[in-house]
């Protein structure tokens, strides 16, 4: 068994959470790995509370975490009591400022957990009281930046171990088996979050036909772009770009932004309405550069006991505790 502080600060088996991916990981998602040692996460961001209530329902009495984009947040900031008083184990924020909603979930007594791309804002979130700082490196599917999980993580590790040692780090970013796991308790963090190779699970809201386009690329069919957002008429920060797998879409647009843009009156309905059919060549599938180590869907609970499993016979049998 993998003990660290993570396992013993949460009261899990298995240092793994899973990404509170938007509109993928639901209550039967987060629920499923929370059931097979780790701790799940419902994606909040771009849902109303009708539909979060819904996803708590449906993790039943499993204790879950929730997930939000912090900008998408401020905009339905209402949202954040009407999860808060469900009594999440966790509230995961991302991408923009904590300091608005730090409050709330004080009062609350829910753990914070951040997820950072640099340095400097992992700086800013340990000093805000974070409990569990998320390094995410670009390889992460989704929204992210350009720095490395296997540089950024051993720099934030030695930055919160002199400043903030009470302050957890957890990898993220490419990690997608053992390996992964092994690898990241090694650069320094206490457990990992795992975003694409969880979105490949029986248990994700996600169309067939996406996960079937995940299963045959591999890591080099992917692309960090902006012609996503443009698509869906989302006002992301410039400093975020989102990876997906390539395609005609992206081969089109990548290089010509302000093309789409003057073009989205015709180009973005067809978009959206290709991503709500599940078509993988319409629209874009959400994943990360581990796609290429993605071969099946499988129930998450099997996913998270696989990855743990190899990560200790990686690690041997003098495995004790990080």
């Amino acid at each position: 068994m993998l003990r660290t502080r993570l396992t013993e600060r949460f009261d899990l088996r298995h240092p793994v959470l899973s990404a509170p991916m938007a509109k993928a990981a639901g209550g039967r998602l987060a629920a499923a790995v929370t059931w097979a040692g780790g701790l799940g996460f419902i994606g909040g961001s771009y849902c109303d509370a009708d539909w979060i209530a819904a996803q708590f329902a449906e993790a039943g009495n499993r204790p879950v975490g929730c997930g939000f984009i912090t900008w998408v947040l401020a905009q339905k900031p209402e949202l954040l009591s009407e999860v808060l008083a469900r009594r999440p184990r966790a509230l995961f924020l991302s991408f923009g400022d904590p300091a608005p909603f730090l409050d709330e979930i004080a009062r609350s007594g829910t753990p914070l957990i951040c997820q950072v791309q640099t340095l400097r804002d992992a700086q800013h979130a340990a000093d805000l009281g974070a409990s569990v700082i998320v390094a995410q490196g670009a390889e992460a599917g989704g929204h992210g930046e350009k720095r490395a999980t296997i540089t950024l993580v051993p720099e934030v590790a030695d930055h919160l171990s002199q400043t903030h040692p009470q302050t957890l780090l957890v990898a993220a970013g490419g990690i997608g088996d053992g390996r992964g796991l092994a690898a990241a308790l090694m650069l320094g963090a206490d457990g990992v979050l795992v975003g694409s190779r969880l979105w490949a699970s029986d248990e994700a809201l996600v169309p067939q036909a996406m996960w079937d386009a995940a299963i045959m690329a591999t890591g080099d069919q992917t692309i960090q772009s902006k012609v996503m957002d443009v698509a869906r008429r989302l006002d992301w920060p410039e400093r975020y770009a989102c990876r997906v797998l390539k395609n005609a879409f992206t081969d089109r647009w990548h290089d010509d932004l302000d093309g789409l843009i003057a073009a989205a009156e015709v180009e973005a309905p067809k978009w959206v309405a290709a991503f709500e059919a599940g078509d993988p060549d319409g629209s874009n599938t959400f994943v990360g550069e581990v796609t290429g180590l993605i071969d099946a869907v499988r129930p998450a609970g099997e996913i998270v006991e696989e990855i743990v499993a190899g990560a200790e016979a990686l690690l041997g049998g003098g495995w004790r505790r990080i």
